[in-house]
């Protein structure tokens, strides 16, 4: 073992191996005798394709991209039914079928009047009646917000089942195809504040028979993934009523809404994309699911007869995208050792199979001998209440730090900033914790997985409660000797890059940091942002521009005389959510004052960075910046 300064530890966890090994994966599902899912491939710029399990092979042909624009973030642009694929094409948001054994995708909706002015998501078939009911996103309009509906689409063309609101998600056809039911919401509220839940009947040509019918749902219920049941007479779904995401039944011609195993954990997650499931139904009797207690995710199966309440051990602490098919349940998983993947579990025999990960890279021993531990940490901070968050300890095989030195100490800030921190196996994280710097990602109070108060934390204090808890719990850390609280950046991407830009510019605890396309001005963002966040920071932070005082308080570009930590800043060139315009403001203040700064555009990505070469040469900047101006330690590539 060798004796060698923090951060300057040599790791086969490099950036190439990372990008060259790795693929996204969101979404699952069944399809008769088959398993569908979503790849998102760096190599390919980002291309999102479908594949099939039993083949092997891809379903959707390049370059075709199943991805969807509505609400700007996306999801669920993608479903099959008898083996018959339905998705989004990204390049001009229309919708595609394709059949199998046939060549080429074909159009099912027109272009509108410009090029992605059109755009579908959450889509569900309605085989009876050949058709799909989705979410239309109408952006044709110029001058206008973008109008949000229910749409069906068929052979003799487009009819909205539903509008009226601001927002629509999870359209779901009762097995007979008589009930169609959906979550709605309207401004300035978001999914994971207040939604409704509908139901209306059908008629034998699937419109609306009469006036739609609430199920649940109030100004501060959060409704979520509403399922029917296979016999149909019940309509299931996700309520955060009692201050927990839990699940409920319904039943149609009594309309009594009873819970589901009710417990202090979270079911439900926040609607950032569409297409999310944590629970299925297993057969008529049971359903599975999973659920988050203090950031950590489980898998259950539930006895809908006696209530029984049955945890599965697995070795999994992320669950998403759960679908199930009698005793067969498909959902992507992960851990602080796997890394993330599709899997396939037999109920009956608890047998799981690895359908497909993320990355191979943990499956090499040279690799994995280098993986740190993940561990779950409560720490104090403002108010006298607790925040939490994953500690990676750094840590090499082959190599150890001087006696008298402690690790630099890396701070991550997830987005949302209505999110959490995964306690997946992250190889960027692993990037860091091999070369000898610690990481702490904190769930700082607004992120979910511990109910709603916790949730609730960030409403007027975006910008104060989440940078409070970013340096409380590095604080907490190196008051134990575990990281060097003189040497400690923080780094977030779109939310988390403000609260990033946010401790830097307003307290001094961090010698530096890194924001992957943060908010730097909150007023911009309020007067310019897309529609579907256009009002979050009514509650984040107070009404524009009736508060333009406290946008200009909590602004990092109003106060860059405050900045005095290098920073380097990572943009898409075609990001809507945070402009460049923004950034550039923000690196060129810190050029005129003399600080440290470094800036990265990258042509053609958006919010966020889906090619292989911008991923790798974002994340080398990364470390090169902090080695030279923040931990002040030698380079290890």
């Amino acid at each position: 073992m060798q004796i060698a300064p923090y951060g300057s530890w040599l790791s086969p966890i490099t950036s190439d191996l990372i990008v060259a090994q790795s693929v996204g994966l969101s979404e699952v599902r069944f399809d008769g005798g088959d398993i569908y899912w979503l790849e998102s491939r760096p190599q390919e710029a980002g291309r999102s394709v479908v594949v099939s399990q039993r083949t092997g092979r891809d379903v959707l042909p390049a370059p075709f991209n199943a991805r969807t624009r509505v609400h700007e973030y996306g999801g669920g642009a993608w479903t099959v039914a008898d083996g018959v694929l339905y998705f989004s094409h990204f390049a001009d948001q229309r919708l595609y079928s394709l059949r199998p054994g046939a060549a080429e995708p074909q159009p099912l909706t027109p272009e509108g009047s410009e090029k992605g002015a059109l755009r579908y998501a959450d889509g569900v078939i309605d085989q009876r009646r050949g058709a799909w009911l989705g979410v239309r996103e109408d952006h044709s309009v110029s001058g206008r917000e973008p109008v949000n509906a229910i749409v069906r689409v068929d052979a003799g063309g487009i009819a909205v089942l539903a509008s009226g609101h601001d927002f629509y998600s999870s359209p779901r056809l009762s097995p007979d195809g008589r009930w169609l039911a959906w979550i709605a919401w309207d401004h300035p509220r978001m999914p994971w504040a207040g939604t409704t839940l509908y139901a209306v009947e059908l008629s034998e040509a699937g419109l609306p028979a009469g006036k739609p019918v609430v199920i649940a749902g109030v100004v501060r219920e959060s409704v979520f993934q509403p399922e029917w049941a296979p016999q149909g007479s019940e309509l299931f779904f996700i309520s955060d009523r009692t201050g927990w995401w839990n699940i409920y039944r319904c039943g149609l011609s009594t309309r009594k809404i009873d819970a589901v195993a009710p417990r202090e954990a979270e079911f439900g997650q926040p609607q950032w994309v569409f297409g999310m499931s944590t629970y299925a139904f297993a057969g008529a009797g049971s359903l599975v699911c999973s659920y988050v207690s203090k950031g950590l995710s489980s898998l259950a199966v539930v006895d809908l007869s006696s209530g029984r309440f049955t945890p599965l051990e697995l070795p999994y602490s992320d669950y998403s995208s759960v679908h199930a098919q009698g005793d067969r349940v498909v959902f992507r998983a992960g851990s602080a050792t796997a890394a993330a993947g599709y899997f396939l579990l037999d109920v009956a025999t608890g047998k799981t199979e690895t359908l497909k990960q993320s990355t191979s890279v943990a499956n090499d021993p040279n690799v994995a001998r280098c993986f740190t531990s993940v561990q779950t940490i409560e720490f104090p901070t403002e108010g006298e209440q607790t925040a939490f968050g994953f500690f990676y300890p750094a840590f090499h095989p082959d190599y150890r730090g001087p006696e008298s030195e402690r690790p630099p100490l890396l701070v991550k800030c997830h987005g949302g900033p209505t999110a959490a921190a995964s306690s997946t196996l992250d190889l960027r994280i692993q990037y860091w914790t091999s070369r000898g710097i610690a990481v702490l990602d904190v769930n700082y109070g607004g992120s979910t997985g511990f109910g709603r108060a916790y949730r609730e934390r960030l409403e007027g204090n975006w910008g104060i409660v989440d940078v409070n808890d970013c340096i409380n719990g590095a604080r907490f850390l190196a008051e134990r000797g575990l990281v060097d609280g003189a040497r400690s950046a923080i780094a977030g991407g779109s939310a988390g890059g403000y609260t990033t830009l946010a401790a830097l510019t307003f307290q001094d605890y961090f010698r530096g940091g890194a924001s992957h396309y943060g908010v730097s001005d909150l007023a911009v963002l309020a007067r310019d942002t897309h529609k579907f966040e256009s009002r979050y920071l009514d509650s984040l932070v107070g009404p524009y521009p009736e508060r333009a005082d406290l946008y200009r308080e909590r602004s990092p570009i109003a106060h860059v005389e405050r900045l005095s930590a290098p920073v380097i800043f990572f943009q898409g060139e075609e990001d809507l959510v945070v402009p460049p315009s923004q950034t550039e403001v923000m690196v060129e203040a810190l050029r005129h004052n003399g600080i440290p700064v470094g800036y990265l555009l990258f042509a053609g990505e958006q919010h966020g960075f889906r090619r292989a070469e911008n991923i790798k040469r974002a994340l080398d900047a990364e470390l090169f910046f902090y080695a030279v101006n923040v931990f002040r330690c030698g380079l290890a590539f």
